[in-house]
């Protein structure tokens, strides 16, 4: 089953993430893909905390910050996943270390595709961060905008979409597995 979870930053969907991808855990393996690069201090508690959280569930981690489709490569595409996250890949596909590419999504839209139509067990997180009023600035908004196609794509092809909010889980496509 591939189930998108998507909602608030700090809402619990780490957790629902984790607990949905170890329930789908097969003998090909469970495979948890982390895709941010850590930036400083705040986000090396999140990663170790993450990954206490994660111990002793069975997770190999793969690190895969850009480039998603070459998961397939790497990992028997049978097993179970849990890619974490979407928000996490668009910033790194278009913030570069030395320029900005403001049409990152138009390579990474493709590839989100395949991975998820190749894979049969995945967990695939994002942010909601796209939909309040405030208007920021133009490449800002252009990430916004990229996210949000990545979060379409994602939905569509998955059989379940669910949105996390306020520890609250709201089921849009298909049914909660657990």
């Amino acid at each position: 089953m591939r189930i998108f979870i998507t909602g608030g930053c700090k809402n619990g969907k780490s957790t629902l993430a984790r607990r949905l991808a170890v329930a789908q855990r097969n003998a090909d393996g469970l495979f948890y893909v982390a895709a941010m690069i850590p930036m400083g201090p705040e986000d090396d508690i999140r990663v170790a905390r993450h990954q206490a959280e994660r111990a002793g569930d069975g997770f190999t981690t793969v690190l895969q910050p850009c480039g998603i489709s070459q998961l397939l490569n790497a990992t028997p595409v049978g097993a179970s996943f849990l890619i974490d996250s979407l928000t996490a890949l668009m910033q790194n596909e278009m913030f570069r270390d030395d320029f900005i590419d403001h049409d990152a999504h138009r390579r990474v839209i493709p590839q989100l595709t395949r991975v998820i139509e190749s894979l049969e067990n995945a967990v695939i997180v994002s942010d909601f961060i796209y939909s309040d009023a405030m208007r920021y600035d133009a490449t800002t908004e252009r990430y916004r905008e990229a996210l949000a196609g990545l979060d379409r794509v994602a939905a569509a092809l998955c059989d379940t979409v669910i949105e996390v909010a306020y520890s609250g889980v709201i089921v849009h496509k298909g049914g909660l597995p657990l």
